[in-house]
Order: structure tokens, then C-alpha cells, then sequence
């Protein structure tokens, strides 16, 4: 909940995304300034096309050598500007939930009730470039401390973080939502056995959380120690394809896919149903969608006699024939498995129990050719109105069609009657990870 919510608000703050959300709330006093951090290695994809980092518990004061007269690194900070962020929602509908954003909106069947809501006071800290620079020249880089020793037998890059955004006042994150009658109260009947189901979730930012960082690129050579203002990051994390035309976008999403999935071609109808068995299960299992993602991004680093145990007998066929199968098998499985899974990470929950829906109702390659469609659009200008054929939302069942366009709703393009759309808040990785989604559904259960 932390990680989306952190992630909207950062996009609020900071339009250009020179800042990197923090993702976890617990260790957030991880990523304040002069912390080193390291890129994790996990490849970029079309639905989340900027890098990671991981913390390393350390601090460029704990890698230095002692000055000559034993100073430490001073914080000077640059001066510090504070600011709120507010961002509510609330809204009830009897006989129907209203997704909307003007001009366009779309109505489902149910009552549900939502709120949404955090103002947060956000102040900005930064350490003085001019006195890192001073510093260079004084301390050294102790080359003997264990972390540095390790760190240059890899090719793994150093970075430091220069500047944060962290909250100066305690702030609340509530979610509720209610939902009974409609397709949602289904969907939440066929992952929780109710036929009514209200959600309240909540989260407490405390004073002093560290929400977003900058960084720049240490570079270490024999005890000195200097830092890259122009490094390759840059064009990281200004996306995947941020030059191309949509055209090109879609083709890169597609060949991504295609290849990251090619392996679900090659299965037997019986392993298809496993993998799609198991997929389900963790749609609406949360902690369960996060136990197979571990599990299996640690398959690569294990030797052949690596056992995959699970307590869950949702995870137990897809295990048992992982672990018989040859290991090149195994390595092509487990990537393929993992990158969907990363694409599920992405969505919300409401999602995953539409697309739940979707396959029950066998619409789901109807609605691939709906979100491929848009994804040929440039979906990185807000409020703009893209023209569609009207026929993409030509559902045999109207409770089909409401399904769609609120399922494309959550991945923020608001869809109208006359097929046109309206996106918002940059939604390009949001549908990427839809698409991607989508497609291996369609794939595991043999839709045509």
C-alpha cells in the first residue's frame, strides 16, 4: 500500500521523476542522505522501466578513512523548502460505482462506497555538492573495509544519496471501500467467499520518513573516491522508450512479451493448466503472489539439487513439476513465471479480481485487442481525447462491457461510449503491465 501510494505522490511532487519513490516504509531511514546504495539487478521491463535500489545499511562516513584530525563529514544542508501534498477522494454510489475523470465516465452495478486520503507536509533536504567536493580531496576511501573488498570483486555500482524528500509531520493514508450487488461484490465473493466484502486499510507515515531520493554514481579508484554527474542512469530513468513514437512503443511491449512468454507455447495443455491454476491462486493472494516471486528469482542462483518447498497447496503442482523438470526447463519456466508475476505486482488489487472475472466471463482476448489498441496511442500527455473505433467496446454482454472499461480505468485511461479515451497521470507503464497480463491469461487458458 506504502509503495503505490509513495509512488502517486512522488509523481504529484515531482512531475520529471528525477526523484526515486522509496518503496518500503520499513526502511526508509535507509535512503537519507549520504547513504550508499547499490542498483539492484533485476531487468528493466515496459511496465517498469526505472531502475531499483537497494539499501546497503552503510554510509559514505562509515567508508571513509579517518581525516587528519579526525573530523566527520558535516551535514550542511542546502536551504530546505516545505510544501503539502493533499490528495482526496471520496464518493458513494447506490446502485452503482462511478469511475470518473471529466470528460469521460463509466458506471458499475453495485454500492460502493470509496475514500481516499493523505495530506502530507513534505520538506526537501539536500547535502551541499560544494562541500562533497572539499571532501574528496581530505578523506580517503578505506579500501580494507570488508563491504569495499566485496563490492570490487563484482561489477556491482555504487551510489550515493544527495538529496531526499521526507515528511516533516505525521501523516494517514485511509482506503475504504464497500462493495454489494454489482460485478466487483462477485469478484470479492469468488476470492473471499462473501457476497459483501468492505476493505479499510490504512497506513501511518511518520515524521521524518524518507519518501523520494536523488543520487549520484560513486566511483572508487584506490582509495580515492569521485562522483559521476553524468552517468547513464539518466537516460534510465527517463523510460523505457521515452523518444519513440507510440507505434514503436507498442512494438517494444510486444516483442518484450512475446519473448519473456515464448515458453508457454512450448507447454502441454496439462502444465498450461498448472501454470494458470497457480497464476489464479496468487491473483488473490497477495502474501502468496509474493512467496512464488521469491521463491523463484532464487532458482538461477541454486545448484540442481535446489528444492522448491512451499507450505501453500496452491503453490504444491506447480513446485512438483518445476522441480522434475531438466534444468534448462526450469530456468526458462521460472523466468517466464517471474515476469508475469512482476506485471501482476504492478496492478491493484481490484484488478487482479476484474481479471479474475474476466476469465470466468472468457473475455479476456477481447480485451487484449482493447488495451493493445490504446497502447498505439502516445499515452504520455494527460487529458488528451484519443479516437477509437467504438466497436473495441462491443461486449456481448453489457455487464462485459462495464467490466472492460473499468478494468482500464484502474490502469488510469478513462474510456468513453464512443470509444475514445483520456489518459491520465502518464499511464503508459500502468497499461503496459495490463497488456502483458492480459496476453498470458489469454495464453494459459487457450482463449482464441
Amino acid at each position: 500500500m506504502f509503495k503505490k501510494t509513495n509512488k502517486s505522490m512522488t509523481n504529484q511532487m515531482d512531475p520529471c521523476k528525477e526523484f526515486v519513490p522509496v518503496k518500503s516504509i520499513i526502511d526508509n531511514e535507509h535512503f537519507r542522505t549520504l547513504y550508499l546504495l547499490i542498483k539492484e539487478r533485476k531487468p528493466k521491463t515496459v511496465f517498469h522501466r526505472t531502475p531499483d535500489y537497494q539499501q546497503t545499511g552503510f554510509t559514505l562516513q562509515d567508508m571513509l578513512l579517518p581525516g587528519e584530525d579526525g573530523e566527520q563529514i558535516e551535514p550542511i544542508y542546502q536551504d530546505s523548502s516545505q510544501f503539502t501534498l493533499t490528495n482526496v477522494r471520496a464518493g458513494q454510489a447506490d446502485g452503482g460505482l462511478s469511475l470518473s475523470v471529466q470528460p469521460a465516465s463509466a458506471e458499475v452495478q453495485g454500492t460502493v462506497f470509496i475514500y481516499k486520503g493523505c495530506s502530507i507536509k513534505v520538506q526537501k533536504k539536500a547535502i551541499s555538492l560544494e562541500s562533497l567536493e572539499a571532501l574528496k580531496g581530505k578523506r580517503k576511501i578505506n579500501m580494507d573495509h570488508s563491504f569495499i573488498k566485496q563490492l570490487r570483486r563484482t561489477d556491482i555500482e555504487l551510489y550515493v544519496v544527495t538529496e531526499i524528500l521526507e515528511s516533516s509531520e505525521e501523516a494517514e493514508y485511509k482506503k475504504s471501500t464497500k462493495a454489494g450487488g454489482g460485478f466487483m461484490a462477485k469478484c470479492y465473493a469468488r476470492a473471499s467467499a462473501q457476497a459483501t466484502r468492505e476493505k479499510i486499510q490504512g497506513i501511518v507515515i511518520p515524521k521524518g520518513c524518507t519518501l523520494a531520493f536523488r543520487i549520484l554514481q560513486l566511483c572508487l579508484r584506490d582509495g580515492a573516491w569521485d562522483l559521476e554527474y553524468f552517468w547513464e542512469e539518466a537516460k534510465d530513468r527517463q523510460g523505457y522508450v521515452d523518444e519513440g513514437s507510440s507505434t514503436e512503443e507498442l512494438k517494444i511491449v510486444k516483442t518484450e512479451v512475446e519473448n519473456c512468454c515464448q515458453i508457454f507455447s512450448e507447454l502441454s495443455p496439462e502444465l498450461l493448466l498448472i501454470i494458470l491454476n497457480t497464476i489464479k491462486a496468487v491473483m488473490r493472494d497477495k502474501n502468496l503472489l509474493q512467496e512464488l516471486s521469491q521463491k523463484l528469482s532464487e532458482v538461477p542462483e541454486q545448484n540442481d539439487g535446489y528444492e522448491l518447498k512451499t507450505e501453500s497447496p496452491d503453490l504444491q503442482a506447480l513446485f512438483s513439476t518445476l522441480q522434475h523438470s531438466p534444468r534448462d526447463r526450469l530456468l526458462q519456466l521460472a523466468e517466464g513465471i517471474t515476469y508475469v508475476l512482476d506485471a501482476l505486482h504492478e496492478l491493484l488489487e481490484d484488478q487482479l479480481l476484474l481479471l479474475l472475472e474476466s476469465l470466468e466471463r472468457k473475455i479476456v482476448s477481447q480485451q487484449l485487442k482493447l488495451v493493445e489498441r490504446l497502447l498505439k496511442h502516445d499515452l504520455k500527455y494527460e487529458m488528451q481525447l484519443l479516437h477509437e473505433d467504438a466497436k473495441l467496446l462491443s461486449f456481448s454482454q453489457e455487464e462485459d462491457r462495464r467490466l472492460s472499461i473499468a478494468l482500464v480505468e484502474l490502469s488510469r485511461v478513462v474510456l468513453q461510449e464512443d470509444g475514445s479515451a483520456v489518459p491520465r497521470d502518464q499511464p503508459f507503464e500502468a497499461m503496459a503491465a495490463l497488456f502483458v497480463a492480459l496476453y498470458t491469461l489469454n495464453i494459459l487458458s487457450g482463449s482464441k
